[in-house]
């Protein structure tokens, strides 16, 4: 059975996020203040019943980056037995389509290090220097203009 994409509520990413990008971590780390921000969404991938892939985005333009109509994508996790099956690229694909609608010129992200290649996969190149977030690692600015 294919898997399927579509909106969900911010509070059904919180046990993915907590499994797989908060390990470790007192469950409010889980919630982003931006979640419920003006044109924030969340999409999930759903095998049959099962949430395997979750990803929010948020209308904010990151200062260095040139087009002004701009989301961000953050806190993209996939249960890891479903990753390299697609689920991911689909999520992306979903809001892309989306945010098109929404008039917005450009798709970015802090992508963890360990991520880079997957994101590059996906169209996105990096920008500036790595950084380090605190008690979650070293992380890279990438972004991704729609419709390249």
């Amino acid at each position: 059975m294919p898997f399927i994409a579509k909106y969900i509520e911010a509070e059904m990413t919180y046990p993915l996020r907590q499994q797989i990008l908060r390990v470790n971590q007192p469950p409010e780390t889980c919630r982003y203040e931006t979640d419920s921000g003006e044109g924030a969404f969340h999409v999930g991938v759903f095998d049959q019943e099962t949430l395997i892939c979750i990803v929010s985005f948020l209308k904010e333009a990151h200062p260095g980056l040139p087009l002004k109509q701009q989301y961000h994508l953050r806190g993209m996790a996939t249960l890891e037995s479903y990753r390299h099956c697609g689920a991911g690229r689909m999520a992306v694909s979903f809001a892309e389509s989306e945010i098109k609608t929404r008039g917005t010129d450009l798709l970015w992200c802090n992508a963890r290090l360990s991520a880079q290649n997957y994101y590059e996969k996906l169209g996105f190149v990096t920008f500036g220097d790595v950084f380090d977030y605190p008690t979650i690692g070293p992380h890279i600015v990438m972004y991704h203009v729609l419709g390249e």
